[in-house]
């Protein structure tokens, strides 16, 4: 049903389950006999679903239904969504409180449902350094996320990042 929601002359069906306007279930009648009554009650006739038969109808009052699809079709929008991947510079020679700082961080990071790609600049010898740092990182968020990618050392910096779980 990407292409939103079926309404009134649109159904198809012969036969729909109705549910009036307060929620009420008004049983099992013809779509004409539900177009009348929507009509009558200033409404829309709008099919929930067409998975079923008689398919699940109900009365939405005018406009309320348009409201209803763009509702819908922004939550559609908002999971379809990549999550976004931050990133996070640390350096080989971070203190301990600086540390807890970026780990906190990227577990709320984690949390709110975004990839993390944590990033440690090197220089020189500081390869082993980094790496090490790294899988401390991931054994320390272990709980907030999982290993996308393994720990990657080049020239420069040495990286990897995590998923939330």
């Amino acid at each position: 049903m990407a292409s939103g929601l079926v309404m009134n002359e649109k159904i198809r069906a012969s036969e729909v389950l109705l549910t009036g306007l307060n929620g009420e279930s008004l049983g099992v009648m013809t779509k004409d006999e539900a177009l009348a009554l929507a009509r009558e009650l200033k409404a829309d006739l709008v099919c929930m679903s067409l998975m079923s038969s008689p398919p699940p109808c109900k009365l939405v009052g005018r406009g309320q239904a348009k409201q209803l699809q763009s509702k819908e079709s922004r939550a559609e929008r908002v999971k379809e969504q990549p999550a976004k991947v931050k990133e996070l510079r640390l350096t080989p020679h971070i203190e301990e409180h600086d540390y807890d700082t970026k780990l906190r961080q990227a577990e709320k990071l984690l949390q709110s449902g975004n990839a993390v790609q944590l990033v440690v600049r090197i220089q020189g010898k500081e390869g082993p350094q980094a790496k090490a740092l790294l899988e401390r990182l991931v054994a320390d968020l272990s709980s907030a996320g999982k290993k996308q990618t393994g720990i990657q050392v080049s020239g420069k910096q040495a990286q990897v990042q995590l998923l939330p779980v």
